[in-house]
């Protein structure tokens, strides 16, 4: 038996096909999830053409489905579920069980596909900076995936956020999601912040680093400029403050997406959704990403094969 699976492939447009693979096989406390969503994150396009994921391996992290098959632990069959799991990008996935959780009424699976990666690094990344009420929270890149999820959970939390965006295009809705205020780039900014959640990385995370207060906590979770950080000499002296590097950790992170798709459920976290088709036009949605063109996260929809 075989499922169709989004695989890295050098030769190909975006470095990814659409092609067939084995169906997996639920080894001991996995499930084998029937896949409807995957959402498409810029650490994927990255992936696939750095050699980070080897050629003929199935790409992506974020799905949503339909548990078909149950080894002994995780949700019946039947359940809806949401997974952080490596080759997500397939008509088929087997996923540990505690790298699931149940989606809630109310949370369609396609809003379910977009928490993964994007919200669970908003969430860890609030954590380890120290997010407290009363604290003053920078967001750049807000108008995306990580950022919109970043901005409602600070302001949530009591903080005082401040939304970073590329163009006053990408300012919509943002105060409606929770931000005091919104600047394009760091525009008028002079007042020191306490954490910073950056997705944008170059020049602009160098003059945010400016703006940290002694005891600060930068989180560089992405890097969506490709542009390099140069710091001017001396800049790293002075009172401490810290620029700590992110990364997703795929083990057992089924605890926090309960919490997300909690918070989709009960309305305190609002999942936008700003590209969706079926996964046959992956490119269009690479391109969008690529051109920072989405608000929110980009959906791919898991078409049955014909």
């Amino acid at each position: 038996m075989s499922v169709r699976a989004l695989v890295v492939d050098p030769s190909a447009t975006d470095a990814v096909r659409l092609t067939e693979v084995p169906e997996p096989v639920p080894g001991p406390g996995q499930v084998l999830v029937d896949v409807h969503h995957v959402s498409l994150n810029h650490g994927d396009l990255n992936d696939a053409r750095s050699g980070r994921v080897p050629e003929g391996a199935v790409l992506g992290s974020d799905a949503a489905g339909v548990v078909v098959r149950s080894e002994g632990a995780g949700p019946a069959v039947g359940t809806r579920v949401v997974a952080l799991s490596a080759g997500a990008f397939a008509e088929r996935i087997a996923v540990d069980a505690d790298a699931l959780a149940e989606i809630p009424e109310g949370v369609s699976l396609a809003e379910a596909a977009a928490l993964p990666v994007a919200g669970i690094a908003a969430l860890r990344s609030l954590r380890a900076g120290g997010l407290a009420a009363g604290k003053r929270v920078l967001v750049t890149g807000a108008s995306g995936g990580v950022g919109r999820f970043a901005l409602q959970l600070a302001a949530a939390a009591g903080a005082h956020v401040i939304a970073s965006v590329g163009s006053a295009a990408r300012r919509e809705g943002l105060v409606k999601a929770g931000a005091d205020e919104v600047v394009v780039g760091l525009e008028g900014l002079d007042r020191p912040v306490d954490v910073i959640i950056d997705s944008v990385g170059g020049p602009q995370m160098v003059a945010a680093w400016d703006l940290l207060a002694p005891g600060g906590s930068l989180q560089s979770v992405g890097w969506t400029s490709g542009e390099p950080a140069v710091f001017p000499p001396y800049s790293t002296i002075g009172p401490a403050k810290s620029l700590t590097s992110f990364v997703n950790d795929l083990s057992a992170p089924a605890a926090d997406l309960a919490l997300l798709v909690g918070y989709a459920a009960e309305g305190s976290l609002v999942v936008e959704i700003g590209w969706q088709g079926p996964w046959e036009r992956f490119a269009d949605a690479a391109q969008a990403l690529r051109r920072r063109t989405v608000r929110g996260k980009a959906v791919l929809r898991v078409t049955a094969t014909m």
